[in-house]
This record gives C-alpha cells, structure tokens and sequence, in this order.
C-alpha cells in the first residue's frame, strides 16, 4: 500500500481522500527518506483539506426522460462517483441526468436513464456493476467513466485496463454501443500540494492513455476526458468543483456531459462528425 496507510484502505476512505494518492509509494519508493517524508506530510494535508462534505451518495437520477418523445433511448452508465453524479445537488445534475436530457433534446427521442455507478469503486468493480443489471437488459448506449480510485489505490494500468477490457466486451455482447471517459487528470486537484499533484497527474495521464488504446482495440468510442474537460477544472477550480474540491459540481457535471455529448450521439449514430479529444475505433479519432 503506501507509506503513509498500514494494510489496504476502504474505497469509502479514498473516495473522500483519493487525492492523498496511494500511488506516490510506487513512484516515490527510491526517492531519499527526506522527499518520502514530505510526500506523507501532503497526504496527511490533502486528506484534511478534502474531508467529507458529500457524504458518500449521489442523487439518484435514473427515470424516464422527455416521455412525450417516444422511441426511448436506453442509457446506461457504469463506473465511479463521477459516473454515479457524487458532487451534483440536484438528480438533474448528474452525468448520467445531463447526458439524458442532451440526448433527448439532440436525438428527439426519450430516454431512459439506468445508473449502476457505484461511489468509490475501481475498474475492477465493473463487473459488478455489470452483474447487478437483469440479464434481458439492452441498452442501446453505455457510458462509462472510472480510473481515478485505480490511480489513489495503486491498481497496475494493466490491471485496471483487463477489467476495462471485460465491461466493453460484456456491453458490447448485449448489443450496446460504448463511450469511454477516460480517467480525469489529478492534477487539477487544488487540495494537493506540489509534488504530489505532479505525481498523480503522471500516473492518472499514464492510466487515460492506456484506457483509450485497449477502448479502442475493443470498439468502444473514446473521450479524453484531461483534454476536452479538464482544462476547464484547472483554470475555474472554484466554479467546476463541489464542496469538497474533489469531485464536479453541478457546472463541472454540465462541462463533462457536454463534452462527452458528441461521441454518445455519434455513437446512437445521430452525428458523424465529433471534435478534438473524441476518438472512434478504427479511425483513431479526431484529436
């Protein structure tokens, strides 16, 4: 585990304090006794810093959207406390409730929302997620967005990208498209001091990058989530990010649902043509 925590810490206990970066003993293991030292003492202060504002529930978005539209659009979205809208005041708010009502409003269909993120989890625990749907369950389109508890909990990227790799085929089995948000830089994280931001901004940019190409090569559309999104997180922190300065807040789930928009609708096959940082199997993408 890391220098700072004895055994393996609960998901629960790095959802509220991922940003203390479990990973740092991995990348910081040769480093002189002085510079660990340091790094423990960041941790210890990013921990106080984030706490637990948020408790550990996100509002429950999932219902029937813009019935009046007919011909429903089943959406499904897997993965962590981003994907389940943990930081949102409002179900509206939340990833899953903004993609709904975008795509409702693009497509001219209705849509019906089912949430089965789950706070706190790590790639591994898609399958999970996975297991909790009925076996008849059909969606047209998954979204799925994780990797940040992969980063704080120290999980290898191959690791990570297996379980990944699994979700999409599984989705991809029932007949759904995929669209993957891949793992947000933690280097926009405020609460974390230098070095240890730069550190986690390495290690989560490694893990985007991984899950991008193993998307791909499995068929599912791709969103780079550090280069459409996350320059907003870095340069409006206290607009973008809820109480805790962790997770989004209802405009930083609106900026990451926009931004996740095109490939989702490409995907339904509603447009062809999507912006930098979308990626398409087979094409590479577009930026």
């Amino acid at each position: 585990m890391s220098v700072w925590f004895k055994g393996r810490v609960s998901s629960k206990h790095l959802t509220r304090a991922g940003v203390a970066l479990a990973v740092v003993s991995g990348l910081a293991g040769g480093t002189a006794y002085g510079a660990r030292e340091l790094l423990q003492r960041q941790a210890a202060q990013a921990r106080r810093a984030i706490g637990k504002p948020l408790g550990e529930q996100a509002p429950s978005a999932d219902r029937h959207y813009k019935k009046k539209y007919g011909e429903p659009v089943d959406l499904l979205v897997l993965g962590d406390s981003v994907a389940a809208g943990l930081g949102a005041e409002k179900p509206k708010h939340t990833l899953g409730g903004r993609l709904a009502r975008g795509i409702a409003r693009e497509a001219g269909r209705s849509v019906r929302l089912r949430t089965a993120a789950v706070v706190g989890s790590e790639s591994s625990m898609l399958a999970g997620q996975l297991a909790s749907l009925p076996a008849s369950y059909r969606p047209h389109v998954a979204v799925i967005v994780v990797g940040g508890n992969d980063v704080t909990h120290r999980v290898p990227v191959s690791e990570s990208v297996r379980h990944l790799a699994d979700a999409i085929d599984e989705l991809r089995g029932r007949g759904a498209e995929v669209v993957v948000g891949t793992c947000p830089d933690l280097g926009a994280l405020r609460p974390v001091p230098q070095p240890l931001r730069a550190l986690g901004s390495r290690a989560s940019r490694q893990l985007a990058a991984a899950q991008r190409s193993t998307a791909l090569q499995r068929g599912a559309r791709v969103v780079s989530l550090a280069h459409v999104v996350g320059p907003f997180f870095i340069t409006n922190p206290e607009e973008m990010f809820s109480l805790d300065r962790f997770h989004p807040s209802a405009h930083g789930y609106k900026r990451t649902a926009k931004a996740m928009l095109p490939s989702v609708l490409a995907a339904l096959g509603v447009v062809e043509a999507v912006p930098f940082g979308h990626h398409a199997p087979g094409v590479g993408g577009s930026g």
